[in-house]
């Protein structure tokens, strides 16, 4: 169904052709948008025309006013202009004309759309992706990748025709949205664009989004694909990509799939071994037991390459009370994090517990 804007907006420009008020009106006899709402007819005029259409196929009908239908895509469209003459007729079936190849082009993007969510879910067979790619002509052989965008406090819709805006949607990108607060762009490439460039593009979006629409978002892409078929793997690529970075690198705004860190390893870890890892390090259940302090001091020890001094100066603090927290943490888990392999047990047991906790917060 066409959106009352762009009915509205042809109205305005068959009124500025013509002279003649008009307006137009879907299968229930309502108006959808008008130029003059006292130059309407009557609904049931719009009624009759309908009814006479289902049993006669007759798309005109002139009395008051010259009334003009066109069905497309399973949906009718009723043009009513304010005149009877010859001239109003004519605009009526330039307008219901243009009406229709506009219904046509918005069913063409429906199409387009439905297509890239099914391919983007991997709900297509190999045969399917290549028949509805041919008939929508959209190119097989295309380098394209990714972009997983993730608004913060922010309506979708707001979002998706923002990006709409940035890129030529629909042409040879597209933008989709298929689950609650995540906007998906499949970006095409041009042969000399690598991520280098990618990640220009998901930094001028972020800030993009910021500065027009107002709107915090975090951005994750995943790796350049060849083919349409393997669209589907860049989109789960990215995807756990914003997974991984909302659980272990919160401060990010853009996240690349192929520079997660150790992030990626614990992430496809099993719980089982997680449980195990944690017991040993962390025996006694360690990790409830520090305090809060303790955990800014030894992050910001971590922030600074195991520097006491500069930690200390960050920190605002002498350099024995440092000293003297990091000993507290040794007497709890057993790990001076001063010495570099119990530093890196210490760190990676930390991203563990983060890892656990937001399993389990995701399946409660």
């Amino acid at each position: 169904m066409l959106s009352n804007q762009t009915i509205q907006k042809l109205l305005q420009e068959i009124k500025r052709i013509s002279g003649y008020d008009c307006s137009v009106w879907n299968e229930k006899a309502e108006c959808m948008a008008a130029t003059n709402i006292k130059a309407k007819p009557q609904a049931h005029a719009v009624t009759a025309l309908i009814e006479n259409y289902e049993k006669t196929g007759s798309q005109e009908e002139t009395g008051d006013e010259s009334l003009f239908l066109v069905e497309s895509n399973e949906h009718l469209y009723i043009l009513a202009m304010a005149g009877t003459d010859d001239k109003a007729v004519m605009a009526g079936r330039f307008g219901i004309s243009h009406l229709e190849s506009l219904a046509s082009v918005n069913r063409s993007k429906m199409d387009k759309n439905r297509f890239i969510q099914s391919l983007i879910l991997d709900n297509l067979l190999l045969v399917d992706i290549y028949n509805q790619a041919k008939r929508l002509k959209i190119p097989v052989v295309q380098r394209r990748v990714v972009f997983l965008v993730e608004p913060q406090n922010a309506e979708d819709t707001l979002v998706l025709e923002t990006l709409k805006g940035m890129f030529a949607i629909g042409i040879k990108d597209f933008a989709t949205s298929i689950e609650e607060k995540h906007i998906i762009l499949v970006k095409a490439l041009e042969p000399t664009e690598g991520y280098d460039q990618i990640q220009h593009m998901a930094d001028v979006i972020v800030d993009t989004l910021g500065m027009e629409a107002m709107v915090g978002v975090r951005i994750s892409y995943g790796t350049i694909v060849e083919e349409l078929k393997d669209v589907s793997r860049s989109y789960k690529e990215a995807d756990m990509a914003m997974e991984v970075g909302r659980v272990f690198y919160s401060q990010r705004r853009v996240l690349s799939y192929k520079v997660l860190g150790i992030g990626r390893l614990i992430h496809q870890l099993p719980a089982s071994l997680c449980e195990m890892f944690l017991d040993e390090v962390f025996e006694g259940n360690a990790m409830d037991n520090f305090e809060e302090e303790e955990l800014t001091a030894v992050y910001t020890f971590f922030e600074n390459n195991l520097n006491i001094s500069e930690t200390a100066r960050k920190l605002y603090v002498h350099r024995n009370t440092l000293v003297y927290r990091l000993e507290k943490i040794q007497k709890k888990t057993g790990l001076d994090v001063r010495v570099f392999e119990d530093a890196m047990t210490f760190k990676i047991a930390l991203m563990v517990e983060k890892h656990m906790r937001a399993m389990k917060e995701k399946n409660s």
